[in-house]
């Protein structure tokens, strides 16, 4: 039996109409000693019908999802909805606040602590809530990321759940998203340990988004993901058809496989690219070069791909240390 959440909502998830508050989690420190750390949420429901949860900020310094959210929130009206949707812009609020991927308070990655603990750390207990409070309300959960401080992506949605040999339901929602390219990954860096892993716990569908990143918003991404999360509500029944936006074009599926698929700093130094975003790669060709300007007379030492694919997403500072990810690749697939 799961322990109940200490987290309190200031939301009524089953009335009609809008409501925006706040999730209380509390948090005792020395300047506030009975206070609480406010997650802003809002619901909006129309009668019975579907769910859908939206959250962003799961990583704090990954802001297209934010923005995207933010708009939403301002501009979906629930009378012209079919059932309710909730919306978590700001998930990881003490990241979000701060702009880091983590939280400044316990230094927890939100992605990589599902389940979640109900009596733990600040960040334990917002993955808690989530995966044990709201995940069981939804039909559908889309969970808004992008490569944040150190990656830039090809803006691109995802789904996660290929390794459980694929779901037409979920499968279906990511062609209704209607990115320029989507991708299934056979096993993503954070596992079972992500939202999407607690999406999966509870049988419901989850996609993703990787919309740009580089602590930054470009127009490109922000008009995919909000062009996205309204295909997704039409196509749950949420929204009428009449509100479908029609994609620029086609949607080109790919893979993301194993290990294989990523290039990994071999050394610490200065990241040289030898490729960029979009770009189709052969195994075995040279993917970066590492400098040390402090000896420059020093040979540059060379990280290749592993496999073939297209260059789906590559690492931003200049700076690296070994172990970083430069580069991860995808390969085209037909769904």
């Amino acid at each position: 039996m799961p322990s109940k959440s200490r987290i309190v909502a200031e939301v009524d998830f089953e009335k009609n109409g809008r409501q925006q508050g706040f999730l209380r989690l509390f948090h005792s420190v020395h300047s506030s000693a009975y206070g609480f750390i406010p997650l802003p949420i809002v619901v909006l429901k129309n009668g019975d019908g579907p769910t859908a949860l939206l959250v962003s900020g799961t990583h704090g310094d990954e802001y297209e999802g934010q923005v995207a959210l933010s708009n939403l929130v301002k501009s979906l009206d629930p009378a012209r909805i079919h059932g309710r949707v909730i919306i978590l812009p700001a998930a990881n609020y003490p990241a979000a606040m701060a702009g880091l991927r983590t939280s400044p308070i316990d230094q927890g990655n939100l992605n990589r602590l599902f389940p979640g603990d109900a009596n733990g750390t600040v960040t334990q207990q917002i993955a808690y809530y989530i995966e044990e409070e709201l995940i069981p309300m939804a039909d559908i959960v889309c969970d808004l990321h992008s490569g944040g401080s150190s990656l830039m992506y090809v803006p691109s949605a995802l789904y996660g759940g290929w390794e459980r040999g694929g779901s037409e339901k979920a499968l279906a929602a990511l062609k209704a998203f209607g990115a320029p390219v989507a991708y299934v990954s056979a096993a993503g860096p954070g596992g079972n340990l992500t939202l999407s892993g607690g999406a999966a716990r509870k049988g419901v569908i989850a996609l993703g988004t990787e919309a740009g990143g580089s602590g930054h918003v470009t127009r490109a991404a922000l008009r995919m993901v909000e062009r996205g999360v309204n295909n997704v509500l039409v196509h749950q029944g949420i929204l009428p058809d009449s509100a479908r936006i029609v994609p620029d074009g086609p949607t080109r599926f790919l893979e993301v496989g194993g290990p294989d698929y990523f290039v990994y700093a071999p050394d610490s130094g200065l990241f040289e690219p030898l490729v960029e975003l979009g770009e189709m790669v052969r195994a075995g060709q040279p993917a970066a070069r590492m400098h040390w300007p402090e000896t420059p007379w020093a040979e540059p030492v060379t990280a290749h791909f592993a496999h073939d694919g297209f260059v789906l997403c590559k690492r931003m500072p200049g700076r690296a240390t070994r172990g970083d990810c430069l580069f991860h690749l995808g390969t085209d697939v037909e769904v």
